[in-house]
């Protein structure tokens, strides 16, 4: 009998928790911290026991009618339910759709009629609001018993009796493994197609260069605490811990009580959080506490300042990096390293990852040199497949044979890579562009700031006024006092014209700032300026 050479060349998610049950067997590869460690979930994990229930949870969505390619929806937060479900899909040839589970109904109606799901998983905490929407839509579902007391078909019973061993499943290293919805930094969500092979790859640029650093390696324990239905979690969880054999600590969510017992009970060496979480742990009293194994410290979607690296470096001894990428370039795809990080000033984003490379590119398509802004491009195995139903988005994202991330940037004379802005946040104010990022990198380091967000807003004279919106840390920041600052450290124009003080920004579930509803919230500030 002809084999089939997809079987030879095989590529799959999947099979990188089978061979790691095979090398690593009894070690743990995932441990619950916090509040989910209760009746009913799962608490501690070998790679063999993971793989089993992988595969059982694989052999039950077969059982239950699921095909190859069939849509499975995951609205979840953190658990190790979670892992299980996307290594057990993948094993299965189904296709996972991870979804924001405290976004609205409609948002998420939406999703799961766009994917054309016919399965969920759902944490039982979340099923009121969707109960309805699932029956609707004729989507079978089971629950994790969060709260503890589910009344539905819970993860356990689902997979209760199911073979151990892994379904027999031809899968090609371009059938699609994961659909996630961007994360709504526009208005509109677009799904976005991942393979097997881009998330794989993208996953070994996390290895690779973190084997590298130095944090990547079968002694890591790294945390997870962002939201995994996020590609850059599931980056950390499976390319830092799982694929070199480490192990992961998952949390429901950010609590610095808890991280701090979780780091000192469990020997955490990794850390993945955004650059607010990070001040918020150095201004605890951390005197209780024992954190000589926390070596490594990552964080991304924001800049981190300089005061709060050096904190981090000179207080609890970390090393320290930035990862960048983004949803349709399965990240990471650029790191700026601990080496660069209190030399170089300003948003870097570095040096590519292994298996990425970046490109400054201008409006025809030609790249351009050192020190020249255009916007900034790459190729790789992780780029994704295209967007879902939209041929003309995914035909515009990959002009000139180039995936386009929408950001622009440059190469400086030592070829590290510096981001300048969102090419739709690039300020036009007066016949000059202003970075917005160039202004919130002041008005952070003000002492008195918690959070920024700088926009343009429409203007009679201006074209568009440069205006912050701020959260202060401080009560008795004022706006003169503000400004003043500002114009001590900022050219004329690149001063904002008006602050606005909130007491919160509107975010994405990774902490972006969603500016665009900023600038829908304000168009109007500056109607009666002439």
């Amino acid at each position: 009998m002809r084999m089939n050479r997809n079987i030879i060349n095989r590529l799959a998610f999947g099979d990188v928790l089978r061979r790691n049950a095979k090398r690593f067997g009894d070690r743990e590869a995932i441990v619950v911290f916090g509040e989910l460690d209760r009746e009913g979930l799962e608490k501690k994990l070998t790679y063999r026991e993971a793989d089993e229930k992988a595969n059982q949870f694989a052999n039950a969505l077969i059982e239950r009618g699921m095909k190859k390619g069939d849509r499975v929806a995951m609205i979840m937060g953190n658990s190790a339910e979670f892992v299980l479900c996307q290594f057990g899909a993948a094993k299965a040839g189904a296709t996972v759709v991870p979804i924001n589970p405290v976004i609205t109904s409609r948002d998420i109606e939406y999703q799961l009629k766009h994917s054309e799901s016919k399965f969920a998983v759902v944490d039982d905490i979340f099923l009121p609001k969707i109960k309805d929407i699932l029956k609707n839509l004729g989507i079978d579902y089971i629950v994790v018993p969060i709260s503890g007391n589910a009344e539905h078909e819970t993860f356990k019973e689902f997979i209760k009796g199911m073979p151990k061993e892994e379904p027999e499943v031809e899968i090609w290293e371009r059938d699609i493994l994961e659909i996630l919805y961007t994360s709504g930094t526009t208005a509109l969500p677009k799904g976005v197609m991942l393979s097997h092979l881009n998330v794989i790859f993208g996953c070994l640029n996390a290895t690779l260069d973190g084997a590298m650093i130095g944090f990547a390696n079968p002694d890591a324990v790294a945390t997870t605490l962002m939201p995994l239905f996020h590609c850059a979690q599931q980056a950390i969880t499976y390319g830092v811990a799982i694929i070199p054999g480490g192990k992961t600590v998952v949390m429901r969510g950010f609590d610095p009580e808890t991280l701090l017992r979780a780091i000192e009970k469990e020997r955490i060496t990794f850390t993945f959080m955004l650059p607010t979480m990070y001040r918020i742990i150095l201004d605890m009293d951390l005197s209780n506490y024992d954190l000589s194994s926390w070596k490594y410290a990552l964080y991304a979607m924001t800049p981190m300042d300089e005061r709060t690296k050096r904190r981090l470096i000179e207080e609890l001894g970390l090393t320290i990096m930035l990862g960048t990428g983004q949803t349709e370039a399965f990240p990471p795809t650029s790191i700026f390293r601990p080496e660069h990080q209190l030399e170089k000033e300003g948003n870097y984003w570095g040096t590519p990852c292994y298996f990425t490379e970046h490109a400054i590119m201008d409006d025809e398509g030609n790249l351009l040199s050192e020190n020249q802004i255009g916007e900034i491009v790459l190729r790789g195995p992780n780029v994704m497949e295209g967007y879902l139903k939209n041929e003309e988005a995914t035909a515009e994202a990959s002009k000139y044979g180039w995936h386009h991330m929408g950001d622009l940037g440059f190469f400086d004379e030592d070829g590290l890579l510096k981001f300048v802005d969102r090419k739709k946040d690039m300020i036009k104010t007066g016949g000059e562009n202003v970075p917005s990022i160039k202004v919130e990198s002041v008005i952070l380091a003000h002492p008195k700031v918690a959070e920024a967000a700088v926009i343009g807003l429409p203007h009679e004279r201006w074209g568009e006024a440069v205006t912050a919106v701020v959260v202060p840390k401080d009560p008795s920041l004022t706006e003169d006092e503000l400004i003043k600052y500002c114009k001590e450290h900022l050219a004329g124009f690149e001063v904002p014209k008006k602050v606005i003080f909130v007491s919160e920004m509107p975010k994405t579930a990774t902490g972006k700032i969603q500016k665009y509803q900023l600038r829908e919230r304000y168009e109007d500030l500056y109607k009666a300026t002439k």
